[in-house]
């Protein structure tokens, strides 16, 4: 296919972004390749940035509370609609949005990691319905992938509750400083789900985010296309192109003779070997 090609050659050449540019896995929901972005010694809230993909301080922590879990987001996922509407149906609360970010998971893991800024699999047992200031902010609750300790289990009630305690108070906390005098509760969390809650939530936030973004597919193609009709625009502005056409372009002496044929077929011609835009031979 020539989408995979294109994108073999794309990955060649650029690091791809941990959001956009990398799949949540074949087996996704039941296994996630999942973002990491915190771990849980660091006194530091660091976050991807979502225009340039490299991970960077969001703030120092200001007090002694810190995510107790290895914590990041499944790629290629959107809090958008149906995640808003999921969490309107189970809660029964009113005017809900999706929060706009990538889905969030903490992962179970005995083992200690220096840093983030990496991809690990994880396979989800549950979660935690958030609404943070009216926004759904579901958080899956995973355990990294044959870890000694927590691998076997399975789905959230088999998991010690004082580790879920733990978590919610992270975040029940975590904006409500010390000496807060607002009694007004910023974040909640009205419900607990298990494993099969989770693989909904994963797969609404995948929905969203081929709504918001398109698919991978598109996306590709959208691309390939731009790539395309710029090489033309700038032959056309050497003179090298005359009298473009909605399927070709024609060619001046001055282009035939700096490029060979094979290559000049491939500039005028986007779909080669009568490929429709989908890559999919249209007979």
């Amino acid at each position: 296919m020539i989408h995979e090609e294109f994108k073999r050659l794309l990955s060649m050449q650029f690091k791809t972004h941990p959001w956009h540019g990398v799949s949540p896995g074949e087996s996704v929901p039941e296994r996630c390749q999942s973002y990491i972005e915190i771990v849980p010694t660091s006194p530091v809230k660091l976050e991807l940035a979502k225009k340039t993909g490299h991970l960077h301080v969001d703030r120092p922590q200001r007090f002694s509370s810190m995510c107790p879990m290895l914590y990041g987001f499944v790629p290629q996922t959107y809090c958008g609609t149906t995640i808003a509407d999921l969490c309107m149906s189970r809660t029964g609360l009113k005017g809900v949005t999706g929060d706009g970010d990538p889905l969030d998971i903490c992962i179970l893991t005995e083992r200690d990691f220096a840093h983030g800024d990496l991809f690990v699999t994880a396979r989800p047992i549950g979660g935690l319905r958030m609404v943070d200031k009216n926004q759904a902010d579901d958080k899956i609750i995973a355990v990294l992938e044959d870890d000694i300790a927590y691998g076997g289990i399975t789905d959230i009630k088999k998991c010690p509750t004082g580790i879920i305690d733990r978590l919610k108070h992270y975040f029940l906390s975590y904006k409500r400083p010390p000496g807060s005098e607002s009694k007004k509760q910023v974040v909640e969390i009205p419900e607990i789900y298990g494993r099969k809650d989770a693989f909904e939530v994963i797969r609404r936030s995948m929905v969203d985010y081929n709504t918001t973004f398109g698919t991978e597919e598109e996306r590709l193609e959208a691309l390939k296309r731009l790539l395309v009709n710029a090489v033309i625009e700038e032959m056309k502005a050497q003179g090298l192109v005359l009298n473009p056409l909605a399927d070709g372009a024609q060619v001046s002496k001055q282009a035939k003779a700096r490029f060979s044929t094979k290559a000049l077929g491939r500039i005028t011609n986007p779909n080669p070997r009568g490929r429709s835009p989908q890559g999919r031979d249209p007979r």
